[in-house]
């Protein structure tokens, strides 16, 4: 499946801007299931000085300048993709225990692992109490299978929990959200590399897209696509497999990941500083279409 891309990132300023710094990670990845066909980042007013850098993830991150004055910022990236779904029936092969998995985890023999562990370890967005490491055992049972353990979690968690856009903000803590059982992608991906690291099992944080399918018989709207979050499970001898608990199901072929991380810290799309500009008003357009 082929996709074209453009996500419109607009900063409408109060007061003039005189200097802005930013990174932006919005070029979508090179994986074994994604091919980037190309990618360009445009940012209006036109920068000084723009470059490109790989961070410790592999993301590519687009860093740019603009030392002029304006009341308006606009950064357009645009992409090609091609997406190439891993056979979902292979995962029924891995019977391999959780409890062996975390094990392996804890004392890796190869690089492979040691990377692995890297996304055990809890992070401020990631830190469980132990109401949430009682739920996530809910799920995770004595030599249970850790796909089978990790689709029970997802299913519970899209059932157990509202998605409630007004609710939370990036600096609600994940208890919060697992107390009130409500909040959007970003806080869903969060409770679930919670619960996984909790009881030392590697995962990551996925940003990206997903795309939208309008009602039968009704026109998709412009912009009406959106930037997602979701997660993967490392799983030995497998690799990543991808998890949306938001929408209770494995991504396929209607994700296209932009970068991963340790958390949603880790890959904002767009952050840095600016000098002036008072107050700001932000509007993010997504058109994510197929061909």
């Amino acid at each position: 499946m082929k996709y074209q891309i453009r996500h419109v990132t607009t900063y409408k300023y109060s007061d003039k801007v005189s200097l802005t710094q930013n990174h932006a990670r919005l070029t979508p990845l090179n994986t074994a299931q994604q091919r980037r066909i190309k990618a360009s980042v445009k940012i209006i007013p036109e920068p000084d000085y723009q470059t490109e850098f790989k961070d410790y993830f592999d993301n590519t991150v687009t860093v740019f300048e603009i030392p002029t004055l304006h009341e308006e910022m606009q950064v357009i990236a645009t992409s090609e993709v091609e997406i190439q779904g891993s056979p979902l029936q292979g995962l029924f092969s891995h019977t391999m225990s959780w409890e062996t998995v975390r094990d392996q985890i804890r004392f890796p023999i190869d690089k492979t692992m040691l990377n692995a562990q890297f996304f055990s370890i809890p992070t401020r967005l990631t830190h469980a109490n132990k109401a949430i490491v009682d739920y996530t055992l809910t799920s995770f049972k004595p030599n249970r299978p850790i796909v089978e353990s990790c689709d029970d979690l997802m299913h519970r968690i899209f059932s157990d929990f509202t998605f409630d856009p007004a609710f939370s903000t990036i600096n609600t803590p994940v208890s919060h959200v697992f107390e009130h059982k409500r909040g959007v992608c970003q806080d869903y991906a969060h409770l679930t590399l919670a619960c996984l690291r909790s009881i030392g099992l590697a995962a990551r944080y996925v940003s990206g897209y997903i795309e939208t399918i309008p009602p039968p018989g009704q026109e998709k709207l412009t912009g009406a696509d959106a930037t997602h979050a979701w997660v993967a499970l490392f799983v030995p001898s497998f690799g990543w497999i991808d998890y949306d608990p938001t929408n209770n199901l494995k991504p396929y072929d209607q994700h296209v990941t932009l970068a991963v991380g340790r958390d949603f810290a880790d890959i904002t799309p767009l952050k840095g500083i600016m000098f002036g500009g008072g107050n700001q008003i932000l509007d993010v357009s997504v058109d994510m279409n197929r061909g």
